[in-house]
């Protein structure tokens, strides 16, 4: 079955060309850096040979910011380590260059396809010392790879739903090489524990969620902004997909009948759609600003589409209702929901739909300390958006301390195995 997997992905290679290609076009893709992905030549490699590398590969945003803590920790607990972080995503890749600005030893690329003679050479020109493989990143030819090149690999905040698991027991004695593999595996939660026990992994532990850990991003957008809109009334709808606009537009409109004043604040998971988003609204007759960074708002505004990257965390910090997107749309059933943590943790009172598959344990428990509401739908929104500005609560009465308590022990335990896992070769 391996064998089969790495002739197909070799065979693909061709199609991935044409495929990032339209992606690009798309806005997609990182116009300048796409071919990092499909190319040997643009891998770009500052490996140095004095210090050990160790490369981190997490997908997205929320897999990205989880390991931010973890890295500045490393860098306090060892000397001479250099880090390299793949991700995969446009969005991912630009929060990077945001948050990366304060260390000077992490590289940032985007991580090539897994096929047979890209992992290879990615491999052999990088050299890292160890990997970390973060949340779902599950892929063959690299873990495969890694055996061969005798390099340590690790499964950090791993996550397997039910029914990612029983893909993987259609083919039981190749999931069981696969995950045989890992030197170690740390899991986000308890399910995925038994999962990975019946996969014959090794080293297994759990010992929370690392996208719990506190992470305070003291960045200053506009001072301007904060006082505009303190003493307004405002709600925010953040990582918003296509299919929920029209749900952010009716729940204006219903407020508005209310409140005449309300602001709604908009924060697209994709903002190369910020443009789609203010025309539908424009059509109603809205006041619509696409706010730039460093941008104030202006005074006729009633909505304010934020249309740059890294701007959701210091309207968290002043919202204090939010509605968390990709989870009123049923086509995305499979894989709903965004990750309602950072929202959580700066205090925010969160309003979400039923499609929350991806992240149904952290709403879960969000749920059972009061932090997370589910509504229905747009009626329901509206209805307990109302409640919230008619009696409006005091952020720092809300209960995301407990999150941070939690987080604190998360990160503790999770660093102890970490240092372990490295202590094998630096001391």
């Amino acid at each position: 079955m391996i064998l089969v997997y790495r002739v197909f992905t070799t065979l693909l290679y061709p199609f991935l060309h044409i495929l990032i290609y339209f992606r690009k076009i798309l806005k997609k893709e990182d116009y300048k850096r796409y071919k990092e992905k499909i190319l040997i030549s643009h891998f770009n490699v500052k490996k140095e040979t004095k210090s050990k590398l160790i490369w981190f590969h997490a997908a997205s945003i929320g897999e990205f910011k989880s390991i931010i803590p973890i890295i500045s920790q490393l860098n306090k607990n060892f000397k001479n380590l250099k880090f390299l972080i793949t991700t995969t995503t446009l969005s991912s890749g630009n929060i990077a260059k945001i948050e990366l600005r304060k260390f000077k030893n992490v590289e940032h690329r985007y991580f090539p396809y897994d096929v047979d003679f890209l992992i290879d050479n990615f491999l052999y020109l990088w050299k890292p010392d160890k990997i970390f493989l973060v949340d779902s990143e599950i892929w063959p030819n690299l873990i495969f790879k890694a055996k061969k090149y005798k390099i340590s690999i690790a499964l950090i905040n791993a996550r397997l739903t039910t029914k990612t698991f029983y893909r993987w027991m259609m083919i039981p004695n190749t999931a069981r090489k696969i995950f045989g593999i890992f030197d170690l595996c740390l899991c986000s939660n308890s399910e995925t524990k038994k999962f990975l026990e019946k996969l014959n992994a090794k080293n297994i532990y759990y010992k929370g969620n690392i996208k719990l850990i506190d992470q305070r991003n003291n960045e200053k957008i506009k001072d301007t902004n904060k006082n505009f809109l303190f003493g307004r009334r405002f709600w925010l709808a953040a990582s918003t997909h296509e299919g929920e606009d029209i749900l952010c537009l009716n729940t204006h409109l219903k407020i508005k009948e209310k409140f005449k004043n309300i602001i709604t604040i908009i924060a697209p998971r994709h903002i190369e759609r910020s443009k789609k988003i203010k025309s539908l609204f424009e059509k109603f007759n809205l006041q619509v600003q696409l706010l730039e960074k460093n941008e104030s708002i202006l005074k006729n505004s009633e909505i304010i589409i934020i249309n740059y990257f890294g701007g959701m965390d210091y309207y968290f910090r002043l919202a204090k209702s939010v509605f968390i997107g990709k989870s009123m749309i049923r086509d995305l059933s499979n894989e709903g929901g965004q990750n309602p943590l950072e929202a959580a943790k700066l205090n925010c009172k969160i309003y979400h739909g039923k499609y929350v598959n991806n992240f149904k344990n952290i709403y879960q428990l969000l749920k059972k300390i009061h932090i997370s509401h589910e509504v229905k739908n747009q009626r329901e929104l509206s209805r307990n958006l109302v409640n919230d500005l008619e009696n409006p609560v005091k952020k720092g009465s809300l209960t995301s301390h407990k999150i941070k308590k939690i987080g604190k022990k998360t990160f503790k335990d999770t660093m102890i195995i970490v240092n372990k896992f490295l202590k094998n070769d630096y001391q």
